[in-house]
């Protein structure tokens, strides 16, 4: 009898002991996945937040449909001083390769694809795999987008292909491609400074480069902004001075989204689950693990000023 109910006691315990773990693990997989309310308003966020750049977008390009003249303008002012300081190599690497098909083909290749469906695939990637560094990645495009936004509304610059001096528009001329990418009639042509096409691409090899991914991931990082660089001068598309002012933009916009984009994270995470400061750190695993811990200090840092 005293055996038995010894016996019966440990079971309940036990029992009861493992009630409570599933409990735990219940709880913390509820934490941790976010229910179809919070992704849709965060989904409604992303797609929001890219359709006002868009808008933004159509509006500078309202901006400077007139400013034909005074783009072209700018764009031989923009070679006369390359010029004096000795960056003027556009003709001359353009001329190089023009006698080589398959080398405009490859920077034509470079210029068209390497952009927008790199760009597109990366974001895709991080946010399904590192949420935190998607975060970095698209407020740096962003920040770096407006500055570059605000430089083509105040001085639109006509790329070489567009100016009187004997450059030959690779990508026009020998491609259809670009047209499906980006039609004629969504494209500011007066856009050439800064590069956009250049310090994009240095974002998102620093985001790749940054994941640990794997060498190849490395070499990509490493590779693709350098490529892009050549490609957007040898089409004619840009001045070496773009593609420098480029990368320099999005430096820009990189320091700008690492100081900023913890707290933002933060803003966020409260937003989407209802102004509920949860501190999933215990439980998150995968991807959002990183976001999560960033949450967390940000929270301490708060705390304790």
């Amino acid at each position: 009898m005293v055996r038995g109910e010894a016996f019966g006691h440990s079971s309940d315990k036990h029992e009861g002991i493992s009630e409570r773990g599933v409990a735990m693990t219940d709880q913390r997989r509820l934490e941790t996945i976010p229910d179809e309310a919070n992704r849709l308003r965060s989904l409604t966020f992303q797609v929001a937040s890219i359709a006002t750049a868009v808008l933004l977008y159509f509006g500078v390009r309202g901006r400077t449909e007139g400013a034909a003249s005074e783009a072209v303008d700018h764009g031989l002012q923009l070679l006369r001083w390359e010029a004096m300081v000795g960056l003027d190599v556009e003709s001359r690497l353009q001329g190089l390769i023009l006698d080589n098909p398959w080398v405009v083909t490859a920077m034509n290749w470079v210029y068209i694809w390497g952009h927008w469906p790199v760009i597109a695939a990366t974001l895709l990637w991080l946010y399904r795999s590192r949420r935190f560094e998607y975060l970095l990645l698209r407020n740096a495009l962003f920040v770096s987008g407006a500055i570059g936004l605000v430089i083509f509304m105040l001085h639109p610059v006509a790329p070489p292909r567009l100016l009187p001096s004997g450059f030959v528009d690779t990508v026009t001329e020998l491609s259809n491609s670009y047209r499906v990418l980006q039609p004629p009639s969504l494209v500011n042509k007066y856009a050439a400074l800064p590069s956009l096409h250049v310090g994009w691409n240095l974002l998102v090899g620093l985001a790749v480069y940054r994941t640990n991914a794997g060498p190849a991931a490395k070499v990509f990082g490493v590779v693709s902004p350098l490529l892009m660089f050549a490609a957007v001068v040898l089409t004619g598309n840009h001045y070496v001075v773009d593609g420098l002012l480029g990368a320099a933009i999005a430096i820009v916009g990189m320091l700008v989204s690492v100081r900023l984009t913890p707290k933002l994270a933060v803003a966020g995470q409260r937003w989407i689950v209802g102004g509920h400061n949860r501190r999933r750190i215990s439980s998150s695993t995968g991807p959002d693990r990183r976001l999560d811990e960033v949450l967390v200090l940000v929270e301490v840092a708060d705390r304790s000023r």
